[in-house]
């Protein structure tokens, strides 16, 4: 009895001290787990705490509304009604009169204390006047186009205020991915200092879009993103999670929700940093617009191979008009190195020098061509 009793003693003893070590064992890693949901919890609260509205706050008196005004030609403001005999017949002259002028909106971005503001060239295309309104300013200020680019979609506008600015931080476009957060602000309708969320959707996109000229836009390289951009987001900024401008919004698809495209910030930076330094954009030019080379244009003018770059259009008045070039030319070799692509073609010209010359072998009709041209000044106006 006595041995049972010691037995069960010690059994006893030994059932606590390996609940005690078990204990010891479990209770770190409790610990640890406690400290790392607490952890997570941390994180949630940074998206609580409208970490976005604060990016707003912080850029919103660098986002300004653009009003463009066009006026009528005579031509526009009659209306085909009222040269129609039958019409005039039963109604006379009473047709509302369209109004004079024309009013379109879009956005844009202070980028400097001077008062440059990046836009869309599309915004400001073929305008008489433009005004800016910032947020902070009760009246319109009247602005001056300082320079465009139709080919690249952008301009860079100017105002004089006896005011101090606030510009947006420009970023690194090369350093976004696709998933990363993203942040557009404009005017979409009208509705001013509008701001949508979403993610960089994806990058490199390649689109085409008419204009209302009949001209086809041909972009590249835009970046893909399903924050809301509508009509009037045009040349307003998309933002990165530290507040600085990526990409300037530029069009949205008509085909589907949440597929909106915006111009990487670095194929601006350079202009705007040549303008602060020196007042004014001193690029090359040679005056002409290049395709691809496709599978029909190969085809068409029996070309042995798809290397080069088919001349599109050429600028009056350009180097390439007072060389001879003409639309359809196809480019082969430039100062006798092959041309693969139009790139090609653009970073050939981008490493001349103003009034250097070049040599251009092209064919045209089917025969091979030497063409001499001087390279100029690009115009501040495209």
């Amino acid at each position: 009895m006595q041995t049972t009793k010691k037995y069960l003693i010690n059994k006893f003893k030994l059932i606590v001290t390996l609940s005690l070590l078990v204990t010891l064992l479990i209770t770190p890693t409790i610990f640890g787990q406690e400290e790392e949901v607490q952890k997570v919890t941390e994180k949630v609260y940074i998206t609580d705490n409208n970490f976005f509205a604060e990016i707003a706050a912080k850029v919103d008196a660098g986002v300004v509304k653009i009003t463009t005004i066009t006026e009528r030609s005579e031509t526009e403001k009659n209306t085909p009604l009222q040269s129609d005999p039958f019409f005039r017949y039963f109604f006379g002259d009473q047709l509302p009169n369209l109004p004079d002028n024309i009013e379109g909106y879009g956005s844009g971005f202070i980028v400097s204390n001077e008062g440059f503001i990046v836009t869309n060239q599309h915004v400001i295309h073929n305008t008489d006047q433009i005004k800016v309104n910032l947020n902070d300013f009760e009246k319109s200020i009247k602005a001056k186009i300082i320079w465009s680019d139709y080919n690249l979609d952008l301009a860079i506008i100017k105002i004089n205020v006896n005011h101090k600015l606030k510009p947006i931080q420009l970023g690194n476009s090369d350093n976004i991915r696709p998933g990363d957060w993203a942040i557009a602000i404009g005017n979409p309708f009208g509705f001013e200092h509008t701001v949508t969320t979403g993610v960089i959707s994806a990058l490199g996109r390649p689109i085409q879009i008419p204009t209302y000229q009949g001209q086809l836009r041909t972009y590249k390289n835009l970046i893909q993103t399903d924050a809301a951009i509508n009509p009037g987001n045009s040349g307003g900024p998309l933002l990165n999670m530290e507040g600085e401008v990526i990409g300037i919004n530029t069009a949205v698809s008509s085909q589907g929700q949440g597929i909106g495209f915006a111009i990487p910030v670095n194929e601006i930076k350079g202009v705007v940093e040549e303008l602060k330094n020196k007042g004014e954009i001193i690029q090359p030019w040679l005056g002409v617009s290049v395709g691809q080379i496709s599978p029909d244009v190969q085809d068409y003018f029996n070309l042995n191979n798809n290397k080069g770059a088919i001349i599109l259009d050429v600028f009056p008045d350009s180097p390439a008009f007072k060389a001879g070039l003409k639309p359809y030319d196809i480019i082969k070799e430039i100062d006798q190195e092959i041309i693969e692509n139009p790139d090609d073609v653009v970073n050939k010209v981008n490493q001349k020098e103003i009034s250097e010359r070049i040599l251009i072998q092209i064919i045209r009709d089917g025969n091979t061509e030497i063409i001499f041209a001087r390279i100029g000044k690009k115009p501040n106006r495209l």
